[in-house]
């Protein structure tokens, strides 16, 4: 059997359940060769999982899920093989957790307008000093009793639909991609899913996006064939992974089933270090 690698995994350092020394653990166990780590606007757990990792013999390689604006969509991008070390990319991503701040007070203010009585110290505090966002949210309306389970609440009171507009001061797509470019990363849109038109697509490779990920839980054949096909087209990185969010008692999780080919780890790896002789790399 090929190695197989998961780059799409959530842990306590943002709204996941796994800490990253368990998401470590539970991939080596599941015999993959290597992980990335992609809490939402922070790669704060890469540091807490380097160690472990490099006990275990698993390749971690950086990443970050960073949350972006395409028109009126919020867009989230993954970036991978930065410098975990650069006060560049650091910085900007110190304003993305304000953002998600900003942004997670205008939420409250509509499901408060909705009737639920929730506030914002309550969601600071089950967020427990990581990266705020909606599952924090949602985890406190299933608390409260007002839904049964964290997923109802998206469904009920927390999907972008049920939303609607919601005041953020993220970035634009395009300044995301270069930030991560400058740093000497790849950049790569994640699970586009059926979230984005074909001129939206197109938009992201004009702005010179490295990759798309193909492999998704929420993707079905149809769509992981629609988009290898497209980077195949276009000459871009295919990537995958499971978005995992679960705790390690969950019972079924996507770690270690939803995954990617090691060989396209490699092609990712050979395009950033090319990056890194040729960019000036910002610190």
């Amino acid at each position: 059997m090929p190695p197989k690698a998961d780059l799409h995994i959530h842990t306590t350092c943002s709204d996941g359940k796994l800490s990253p020394r368990e998401a470590v653990e539970i991939a080596k166990g599941k015999k993959l060769v290597s992980l990335s780590i992609t809490d939402h606007d922070t790669y704060k757990g890469f540091f807490e999982a380097r160690k472990v990792a490099d006990e275990l013999g698993i390749e971690l390689i950086p990443g970050v899920e960073i949350t972006s604006t395409l028109g009126d969509k919020e867009a989230h991008l993954l970036a991978y093989y930065f410098d975990p070390d650069t006060n560049y990319l650091e910085n900007f991503l110190s304003s993305q957790r304000n953002a998600r701040k900003n942004r997670i007070k205008g939420i409250i203010k509509t499901v408060q307008k909705a009737g639920l009585d929730v506030d914002y110290d309550e969601v600071w505090a089950e967020a427990n000093g990581a990266n705020i966002g909606r599952p924090h949210l949602a985890r406190v309306l299933a608390q409260k009793g007002y839904v049964s389970s964290p997923k109802e609440a998206f469904i009920r009171y927390l999907s972008n639909q049920k939303l609607g507009s919601i005041e953020n001061t993220y970035p634009d797509y395009k300044e995301v991609i270069e930030i991560v470019k400058n740093v000497g990363g790849a950049c790569v849109v994640a699970h586009p899913g059926k979230m984005y038109t074909s001129e939206e697509m197109n938009a992201f490779i004009e702005a010179g996006i490295d990759g798309i990920e193909c492999i998704h839980p929420s993707h079905n054949y149809a769509l992981q064939k629609k988009y290898t096909e497209l980077c195949a087209e276009h000459g871009l990185l295919m990537t995958g992974g499971s978005d995992t969010h679960e705790a390690k008692d969950a019972g079924y999780m996507n770690l270690g089933v939803v995954t990617i080919a090691y060989k396209h780890i490699e092609k990712m790896k050979k395009m950033t270090e090319q990056r890194k002789n040729i960019v000036e790399i910002k610190n």
